[in-house]
């Protein structure tokens, strides 16, 4: 997979991005997610590539667009005889749907893509997670105590635990686990949807979150290892099975052993990665879309393992006028 398909994914989440953009605040989710789906999907077939989908929307009975097994990009078109890269592609068109339908912080336009093979058939359901930073990621275990853990980031980042910052999903399913992480004296910042942003910004250095505790889905946890991969950071995970559809779903993916914890390499195994994500709403990484009279301004984050790159991207894209269009990016 060539590396400088980047910028073509960097352009598809823009659009997706700005497609929402428009939506925010009007309190409808579904139309939210839907103007997404239909600009990411528009722009993923102009991207030269033979595309998979393989985490998307749903099954294709339930999402008619970006369908988990749908064929994406120039392939579909092309004439016979044009080969294409084969690429496996995960997104989320909105991440945070209820928080663009509210206008509220760190709702993104994500998607990751490796070569074939490279990104986990993930099912459709729950999966318990830490994701920590470069600096935790060696001295932390899913299975260990809250307290053990956090123990182990405060001492690694040569802090107090008092002084660390945990992000959980506001969810009555967390009521223990919010307790526990009280009791030590950390801190706690509850969101109500959007634990992939979140994610990032636990490795990020300088962005104050130190971990992310819980449980969230399970295709989300494939794009945050994506990142981890890029950032340097790590996710600790483990699917949630606990009816047996969840595991009869699980087996018709290849996925037996169903205690097993994951880490970023094994959800994202691919040897060349790219991750782009473009605000829709402000957030503390990322701008959200701005719209002014010529045209709209986005922020990106845009990031690949070979080469190892991380890029903040500020694009301003300039409305047609007359015959004449521009695009100004400053990296």
């Amino acid at each position: 997979m060539d590396s400088n398909l980047s910028l073509d994914f960097l352009r598809v989440v823009e659009q997706a991005a700005i497609a929402c953009a428009q939506t925010m605040g009007q309190g409808d989710r579904h139309k939210s997610d839907h103007v997404a789906v239909e600009a990411m999907r528009r722009e993923m077939d102009s991207v030269p590539i033979d595309g998979t989908i393989v985490i998307g929307e749903g099954e294709r009975d339930e999402a008619p667009m970006l369908y988990i097994g749908e064929k994406v990009g120039m392939a579909q078109k092309a004439p016979n005889g044009r080969s294409f890269p084969h690429v496996d592609i995960a997104v989320d068109p909105l991440e945070g749907t209820n928080l663009c339908a509210t206008g509220a912080p760190n709702a993104l336009a994500v998607l990751a893509a490796s070569e074939g093979g490279g990104l986990l058939h993930a099912p459709d359901i729950y999966m318990e997670k830490l994701i920590v930073g470069p600096s935790s990621r060696d001295v932390v275990d899913l299975d260990a105590p809250v307290r053990f853990n956090l123990r182990a980031i405060a001492q690694a980042l040569g802090r107090r635990v008092e002084d660390l910052v945990v992000i959980v999903l506001d969810r009555p399913r967390h009521e223990a686990l919010i307790e526990e992480i009280r009791a030590t004296g950390a801190r706690i910042r509850l969101i109500g949807d959007g634990d992939l942003s979140a994610g990032i910004a636990a490795a990020v250095v300088g962005s104050g979150v130190h971990a992310v505790m819980g449980t969230g889905g399970a295709p989300e946890g494939v794009l945050t290892a994506a990142a981890m991969r890029c950032l340097n950071g790590e996710i600790f995970a483990r699917l949630v099975i606990d009816k047996p559809e969840h595991e009869a779903r699980c087996r018709a993916m290849g996925i037996k052993d169903f205690k097993k914890i994951y880490r970023s390499k094994d959800l994202a195994p691919g040897n060349r990665i790219i991750f782009a994500a473009t605000g829709v709403t402000d957030g503390a990484l990322m701008k959200g879309v701005r719209f002014f009279g010529d045209g709209t301004r986005t922020t990106s984050l845009v990031m690949q393992t070979e080469p190892h790159q991380i890029r903040f991207i500020d694009s301003i894209h300039v409305s047609d006028s007359g015959n004449i269009g521009a695009k100004i990016r400053f990296f």
